[in-house]
């Protein structure tokens, strides 16, 4: 899958499966039909060991701050007990426009992945304990018509090269 950067006011395009191999970060792919939920997911995506996950793109009040929060696909996430936690002023799901800005995607894509396409580093990311502690994670490859399996040690040198820290917490549900 190709990733459209943007550097100094220039559009250049990136492989993404260039750029896991450029840093050593293994993969197991699986290719699928596209798939927008958790529940299609689970119908369409072949087994895989990797956690499942869910992916919600956010933003605050005014705008100024972004997330990338990543949860087991089960968890139905509470916004306003979230808010605290990421020292943010109300929470909101990202507009499309926003998801593409700052992540490259589209809805129904949303990936840890899409941070290679955040070169400025205005993404905060933050995992839910579970997920923080999980063998390997699932994630599309920009995409929702595959699926990768990344290991965690893997997701971690991906955040480092990305310049991005990660939040450990235990994010509320419903």
């Amino acid at each position: 899958m190709w990733l459209v950067l943007s550097i100094d006011g220039e559009s250049s395009v990136v492989d993404i499966y260039s750029f896991l191999a450029q840093h050593s970060i293994d993969y197991e792919r699986h290719d699928h039909p596209a798939v927008f939920t958790c529940e299609q997911a689970e119908q369409l995506v072949p087994p895989m060991a990797a956690a499942r996950t869910k992916n919600l793109f956010l933003r605050d009040r005014k705008g100024l701050r972004h997330f990338l929060v990543v949860v087991g696909y089960e968890k139905s996430v509470d916004l306003k007990r979230l808010t605290p936690l990421l020292q943010a002023d109300k929470l909101s799901l990202g507009t499309p426009e926003r998801m593409l800005e700052f992540l490259g995607v589209e809805p129904g894509s949303v990936t840890i992945l899409g941070l290679a396409h955040d070169t400025q580093g205005k993404v905060e990311v933050a995992f839910d304990q579970p997920i923080a502690t999980a063998a390997s994670l699932r994630c599309h490859p920009l995409i929702n018509t595959a699926t990768l399996a990344i290991s965690s040690e893997s997701i971690r040198r991906f955040l480092g090269v990305t310049g991005h820290a990660l939040k450990v917490l235990d994010v509320p549900g419903r």
